[in-house]
């Protein structure tokens, strides 16, 4: 089949655009997981003119063998900001706790007013069939807050907003149950892809044991013969059944 249209205490580390663009928004549980799970994304709708906004509801800071969750969280922090500038990005860091994310309307409130701020047209986060907390706290979350986000008759300081389109991103922590069924070929950015994901010290291999590129590799590859690509990234919407459909872009 021949592919065919899916098409940053707050930082910004990109310089925001006119809200006339359209904007990609990926949700993850901690500093890298948006990069890793939607940077291929984010990049392929960057180059064709969007807005990308990367969020973070904790920086993970629990994950090191040596460092103190302080230390590391500076560390993360400094990493989200390098990876949001090789992505073309802005990003925002939430002031939640590594493994202490709560499914609350607190932090969907959170969720819900940086969708009216920053109005993405796609929005992008993690499947709920996760082996970590923090990610199927993510996936809860974001889902309430997108009702929340959407509904005028909730008065907030920005105006009501939906994504147009919603997905579950692929990410080897979330593999029970996930579907993939829109296909996005990422071949001419995915050099760049890893070159922004190794900001992380997670992806270079100096946190965890477990081989992120190698995963990241060899599953765009597997994604990508599925689909026709060179290498492709494997989406799940939320909502219908697309019927593995191949794509440019994701809207």
């Amino acid at each position: 089949m021949h592919p065919k249209g899916i098409a940053g205490n707050v930082q910004t580390q990109a310089k925001r655009q006119g809200p006339e663009q359209r904007c990609i928004m990926v949700i993850g549980a901690h500093a890298a997981d948006a990069e890793i799970m939607g940077g291929a994304a984010v990049l392929k709708h960057v180059d064709a003119g969007w807005r990308a906004v990367l969020v973070h509801a904790t920086p993970g800071e629990k994950g090191h063998r040596t460092l103190s969750p302080e230390e590391y969280a500076r560390v993360k922090e400094q990493e989200a900001r390098r990876a949001a500038e090789l992505l073309g990005a802005s990003y925002v860091m939430l002031p939640y706790g590594d493994g202490e994310l709560p499914v609350s309307e607190e932090v969907q409130w959170r969720f819900a007013d940086l969708i009216r701020e920053h109005r993405p047209d796609v929005l992008i986060t993690h499947w709920q069939g996760s082996i970590h907390r923090d990610h199927r706290s993510t996936s809860v979350n974001v889902g309430e807050a997108l009702f929340f986000a959407g509904l005028p008759a909730f008065k907030r300081a920005h105006e009501a907003h939906r994504p147009s389109r919603v997905f579950y991103a692929e990410n080897w922590e979330d593999p029970e149950g996930f579907k993939p069924e829109v296909y996005l070929d990422v071949s001419d950015v995915f050099d760049r892809y890893i070159e922004a994901i190794r900001a992380y010290g997670l992806f270079r291999g100096e946190v965890s044991r477990f081989p992120y590129e190698q995963w990241y590799r060899g599953c765009s590859e597997m994604r990508g013969a599925e689909a026709g690509f060179r290498r492709g990234v494997a989406l799940m919407p939320r909502m219908g059944l697309l019927r593995r459909q191949p794509v440019e872009m994701l809207l």
